[in-house]
């Protein structure tokens, strides 16, 4: 089975694009392979690694790091544009809070011990980016797996328990040493690295790539 690891993080608005055009880099791929099959495995990347645990204002932030109002407006509305054509609709407008991931990204972790963490991951973009929900904060991130299917009380306890915080930070550390530093980064079998939110085109001829290697 082919794997692909998905280092992105849930501030990135580019990540939750690249989310879709990976998906449909697989079904293009699954079309000319109908037995195709894959596992995603989402790893940890921390955009923004200087934010406070609590986080700080989105807005002003963003200002400060791109040049002011305007030039973040025109940065807003080009990823408008390119998630429109994928069904994603921004609201960057709800965003209150530069959240820090470090919690989400344990969530995630504990959740692909459990399965397909694919349905939490579009969950929590989804309140990232279009509910303006903050994503760092424990009591939403609870609410959010619930809503996926994952008991209370089980994700309650190890959110509150520290457990797996190291070993994510290693993760991100470990990218980061490979020479990681813009996200979403795809690796296809670990070793076809698709860096930025590329077009399906690209991500499943890397793929296709990865199969004909795997054959010889």
């Amino acid at each position: 089975m082919t794997s692909i690891d998905i280092v992105s993080d849930l501030v990135c608005p580019w990540c939750f694009i690249g989310l879709r055009r990976l998906d449909a880099a697989i079904a293009e791929v699954t079309r000319a392979i109908p037995d195709f099959a894959c596992e995603k495995r989402w790893r940890p990347f921390f955009l923004n690694p200087d934010t406070p645990p609590e986080g700080e204002p989105y807005r002003p932030f963003l200002e400060r790091k791109f040049g002011g109002p305007a030039l973040v407006e025109a940065l807003f509305e080009r990823v408008r544009a390119a998630g429109r054509s994928w069904g994603i609709d921004y609201a960057f407008e709800k965003i209150g809070i530069r959240a820090n991931t470090l919690q989400a990204h344990r969530l995630i972790h504990w959740a692909q011990q459990r399965g397909d963490a694919a349905p939490l991951v579009e969950r929590l973009f989804v309140g990232q980016f279009q509910r303006g929900e903050h994503v760092g904060d424990v009591a939403l991130l609870v609410r959010v797996a619930v809503e996926c299917g994952y008991p209370e009380r089980e994700v309650e306890n190890y959110l509150a328990s520290g457990q797996d915080t190291d070993l994510v930070r290693a993760m991100e550390r470990q990218f980061r040493a490979m020479g990681i530093s813009m996200v979403p980064t795809f690796i296809v079998d670990g070793r076809h690295v698709i860096v930025g939110a590329e077009d399906p085109s690209v991500l499943a001829a890397a793929i296709l790539q990865s199969l004909a290697g795997n054959r010889t």
